[in-house]
């Protein structure tokens, strides 16, 4: 199996990380992760990775609670930094050699997000995990997944969730719901799907950056999406 791209970036779902938990990191499912991971990076691909932290906290829901929406914001930066750290560890147990960088400054644990640094050492074969988002609250990572994946010029970004595709509509409350296997970024935007935010969304077709999103707890999944087979829903400029 070959590689479709030189270098990619991986969006991981938070949530994901917590399996069939609901809540936290379950240690099964992050090594299974770190193993697809590691799949794709024998390949040769370069790949950066950013996690979102729904498995600890989602800014949205505490500030929909009461919460300060900017104190909620930074507590989930805060918790996407420890989904780094947790893969992290899982990646170099696998022997996957990594390195965290994060838009808050945390040096007892992590870099500091420099791109230059973050290029160069994807050219040495390091995987880059991107944490605590842009650094600002009222962004999702989504967001700073596409922001990321522009500033290292991947060639897409590939979101792996807890849904097999795109829809129509939710298909966990409506049973008519219809999965796409390609749009445009057009058709996103317009058909208001909430696949990503639509900064998110806005961002890669600026800077012509494939989305792909497909479901992560299909073992293999992050390997076919990296070596360019039909997983999935792609969202690009212009269908085939």
């Amino acid at each position: 199996m070959a590689t479709a791209y030189r270098r990619l970036l991986l969006k991981l779902s938070g949530e994901g990380l917590a399996g069939d938990d609901g809540f936290g990191i379950h240690p099964g499912v992050v090594g299974g992760l770190a193993e697809q991971i590691r799949e794709v990076h024998e390949l040769g691909t370069q790949i950066s990775l950013v996690i979102g932290g729904g498995n600890i906290i989602r800014g949205t829901s505490a500030a929909a609670q009461g919460m300060d929406r900017t104190q909620a914001d930074h507590m989930g930066m805060l918790a996407s930094v420890i989904n780094a750290m947790a893969l992290q560890d899982a990646l170099e147990k696998a022997g996957v050699p990594t390195r965290v960088q994060t838009a808050i400054e945390i040096a007892q644990v992590a870099e500091p997000y420099i791109r230059r640094r973050a290029v160069r050492h994807l050219e040495k074969g390091r995987i880059v995990l991107f944490a605590a988002g842009t650094g600002n609250p009222y962004f999702t990572t989504d967001t700073a997944a596409a922001l990321r994946a522009a500033e290292v010029r991947a060639e897409a970004v590939m979101k792996a969730t807890r849904v097999d595709g795109v829809y129509s509509a939710d298909p966990a409350e409506d049973a008519s719901a219809t999965r796409y296997e390609q749009l445009t970024f057009a058709e996103a935007l317009q058909r208001d799907l909430h696949f990503m935010d639509r900064t998110a969304i806005a961002l890669c077709r600026e800077n012509d950056l494939p989305i792909r999103v497909f479901d992560m707890r299909v073992r293999g999944n992050i390997l076919k999406a990296a070596s360019g087979e039909s997983v999935g829903t792609l969202v690009c400029e212009t269908l085939d």
